[in-house]
C-alpha cells in the first residue's frame, strides 16, 4: 500500500507515520509537508511544498496513490471564522479536490474531531466549519473517504506535540492516562491505536464514513502478527 501523508510533523502525523513504517503491509510513505519531518527510512520520501492552496506543481508525483492520511489541523483559539475556515476547509479541499481528480481509486482519510457538528449549520465555529470540511470531502469522487473524530489523544513512543501548552498538559496529566482510560472507556485514544486505526481502514475499509473515538479504539486494536515492536 502506498500512502500519502499530510502533517507528519504534528503529534498526530508522528504516531501514524511511526505505525506505517511497522508495518509490513504499507511499502511507501510519501510525505509533502512545509518542513522536513527528519525520517530517514527506506519507505519515506519527503516533498517540501509552501502553497497548501495550490498543488499543481507537485501534480506529476501524485499520482498511482491507494491512500491519503491527512492529519493537518490547527486550533481554533484566537482566530475568527474566515480565517479558521481557510486553513481547515479551503486548505484540506485544495490537497483533497487535487487526489481525487489524479487518484479516483484512493481512500481519503481525514482527521477531525470529536464533538463536530455534522450538519455543518451549528452554532459553534469550529464545530461548524469542521462538519463542513467533513460533508464537503464526501462530495469529492474518492473510492472511499472516512472521517476520523478522535477524542483526547495520548501520545506514545516519545511523540510531543509542537503546541507548546499541549506539551505542558501531556507532561502533567501522562501519569494519570491509564487510570483515566479505565475510568471513561472509548474517550482516550493513543498514537498508536489512531495509526493502527487508519491502516486497518485504509486496507479494510469501514462500516461507517464518519468513525468516533470508540470506534477508532477498537479498530485500532493489537497490532497485526507480522508488525514490527
Amino acid at each position: 500500500m502506498k500512502i500519502l501523508l499530510f502533517g507528519a510533523t504534528g503529534m498526530i502525523g508522528q504516531g501514524v507515520l511511526r505505525e506505517c513504517l511497522r508495518d509490513p503491509r504499507v511499502t511507501q510513505v510519501l510525505i509533502v509537508g512545509r518542513h522536513a519531518a527528519g525520517q530517514a527510512h527506506p519507505k519515506v520520501r519527503e516533498l517540501l511544498h509552501q502553497d497548501f492552496f495550490d498543488f499543481s506543481a507537485l501534480e506529476g508525483e501524485l499520482s498511482g496513490l491507494d491512500t491519503c492520511f491527512f492529519c493537518l489541523g490547527v486550533s481554533s483559539a484566537g482566530l475568527d471564522e474566515a480565517a479558521y475556515r481557510r486553513v481547515t476547509h479551503d486548505l484540506a479541499l485544495a490537497a483533497a479536490g487535487t487526489l481525487a481528480r489524479l487518484n479516483p481509486a484512493m481512500t481519503f482519510i481525514y482527521v477531525s474531531g470529536a464533538g463536530t457538528d455534522g450538519t455543518g449549520q451549528g452554532r459553534t465555529m469550529w464545530a461548524r466549519v469542521k462538519g463542513q470540511t467533513e460533508n464537503a470531502l464526501r462530495g469529492l469522487p474518492f473510492r472511499a473517504v472516512h472521517l476520523f473524530r478522535p477524542g483526547v489523544i495520548q501520545p506514545l513512543s516519545g511523540i510531543t506535540s509542537r503546541t507548546r501548552w499541549y506539551r505542558v498538559f501531556y507532561g502533567v496529566m501522562g501519569p494519570f492516562f491509564p487510570w483515566l482510560r479505565r475510568l471513561f472507556p472509548g474517550t482516550i485514544i493513543t498514537t498508536e491505536e489512531l495509526g493502527r486505526a487508519m491502516i486497518r481502514v485504509a486496507l479494510e475499509g469501514a462500516p461507517a464514513a464518519v468513525l468516533e473515538a470508540r470506534d477508532l479504539i477498537a479498530l485500532g486494536g493489537p497490532p497485526t502478527p507480522g508488525v514490527a515492536p
